[in-house]
């Protein structure tokens, strides 16, 4: 397993991973996938801290203080469709209404706070409702879509393997931090999609398909972006991945470093 690279300042930004609630056994726990931490810490240079998922939810202006930076990462759950007005879900959906319950208020209360947001499969699809947009359930199943979900029986490696190009928007973020290509190559492992991207989004890398791989906000004054891939899978050996956490982490560490600049107030 790969060793992630621990930042060694103290002064390195916090990052809030946001949590699945899992049942394990008789128990739930708050769990968040390992690839996802370590990337923060190698990729981003950044302390993760795992953010859990109660209900009722803790204060998000406390946490939004604890905090540099937000990932929302990828699951196995997918976002519930009432949220966006969606029909029922497939019978046997996963579903983590927890979950979705911390992360989308807490979406929109990190970008008017000037919080780096990173969001992952999932939580591009999250960030996508909670901006206002909506999304396919069973992409596979659209007419004219390709296949975007793995096959359970394939390897990790074949499943996290490349699936598709992606065109890169002209001009934006994403062409920016690739020193302007116009292409690159992305797994695939995820069965919901955008349907509608928000109006408060801007795509930043679209597939064959027509489907948004990417997407930024605008209106954000720091870091907001979220991608379809898994830029997580061993990050460190993919330039692509690299650039995107480390553009993440240059977001965290400067907001990091204006609020330790700020005087402390009673």
């Amino acid at each position: 397993m790969m060793q992630a690279q621990v930042p060694s300042s103290r002064s390195a930004p916090v990052v809030g991973v946001i949590a699945d609630l899992k049942q394990i056994g008789a128990h739930g726990f708050h769990a968040a996938g390992h690839k996802y931490i370590a990337a923060v810490v190698g990729g981003a240079h950044a302390f993760a801290v795992v953010l859990p998922v109660l209900a009722p939810q803790q204060d998000i202006a406390q946490t939004l203080d604890l905090v540099d930076g937000l990932l929302l990462t990828g699951s196995y759950s997918n976002v519930e469709p009432h949220h966006y007005a969606g029909p029922a879900s497939a019978p046997g959906t996963l579903h983590d209404p927890d979950r979705d319950a911390n992360s989308l208020p807490l979406i929109n209360a990190a970008i008017a706070a000037g919080v780096p947001l990173l969001g992952i499969c999932r939580g591009f699809q999250e960030m996508n409702v909670a901006l206002g947009g909506s999304l396919h359930q069973r992409v596979h199943e659209v007419a004219g879509m390709l296949l975007h979900k793995e096959r359970d029986e394939d390897p990790l490696d074949t499943q996290y393997g490349p699936a598709h190009p992606v065109s890169v928007v002209a001009g934006g973020q994403l062409a920016g931090w690739l020193d302007g290509a116009s292409q690159i190559t992305v797994n695939s492992l995820h069965s919901q999609g955008v349907q509608t991207l928000a109006l408060r989004a801007r795509a930043e890398a679209i597939a064959p398909d027509g489907l948004v791989e990417a997407f930024s906000v605008p209106e954000a004054s720091r870091f907001a972006f979220a991608v379809q891939w898994h830029p997580e899978w061993r990050y460190a050996d993919n330039p692509v991945s690299l650039a995107l956490f480390a553009a993440f982490g240059e977001a965290c560490a400067a907001r990091r470093a204006a609020r330790l600049s700020q005087p402390v107030t009673a």
